[in-house]
């Protein structure tokens, strides 16, 4: 009877972890309106939507969910060209900075049982920083691929504070709510 039991309890564990995806890669508005003529030009976006790109290569290889988050516009909305979903694969649109307030996103990654979140996008400071913050408040373990973002120069007062430092000093605090590697680093 206990071998019984045991076998059950096996069984059920097995189950579980084959159901149990390892990982989901949230994929945060890398939308045309941040690229090149959009209406919020960002520095360099091509480079972090290639990066993206490489990162949504791997968890479709390794059989792991992308999803897309897409911040509601009036115009340039679209998802980059880059970055193409592929039919099937989740899109959810936002309204707030959070990808998770209001989107039905929290419940959706509880329907596929991930609980670690690899998360890479657009803007650094804003919507990738507070996914991950959020993420982290919600127990997800998560992974930021930083080479895999981009943001833009910002002012305050009359002091223009440059991408490249608007960028490095939100990973530094992010590194308290998750690991932060680039995506050559995660996918060893």
């Amino acid at each position: 009877m206990k071998s019984f039991i045991l076998s059950i309890v096996f069984l059920a564990a097995f189950q579980y972890a084959a159901a149990q995806k390892e990982y989901a890669l949230l994929v945060i508005d890398v939308q045309d309106f941040y690229f090149p003529g959009g209406r919020s030009e960002l520095v360099e976006p091509e480079k972090a939507a290639e990066k993206a790109a490489v990162a949504i290569r791997e968890a479709r290889e390794a059989g792991n969910p992308v999803i897309f988050i897409q911040h509601k516009s009036a115009s340039g909305m679209e998802i980059n060209k880059l970055i193409t979903p592929r039919p099937g694969e989740q899109i959810f649109v936002k309204e707030e900075v959070n990808s998770f307030m209001g989107t039905g996103l929290k419940e959706y990654l509880d329907s596929l049982q991930v609980d670690t979140l690899v998360i890479c996008g657009m803007q650094t400071q804003m919507c990738v920083e507070a996914a991950v913050r959020a993420a982290h408040d919600y127990g997800y373990s998560v992974i930021l691929l930083h080479d895999a973002c981009a943001t833009r120069n910002l002012k305050f007062g009359d002091r223009e504070v440059a991408a490249a430092d608007v960028h490095a000093s939100t990973l530094a605090t992010l590194k308290s709510y998750g690991t932060v590697i680039s995506v050559a680093e995660w996918i060893e």
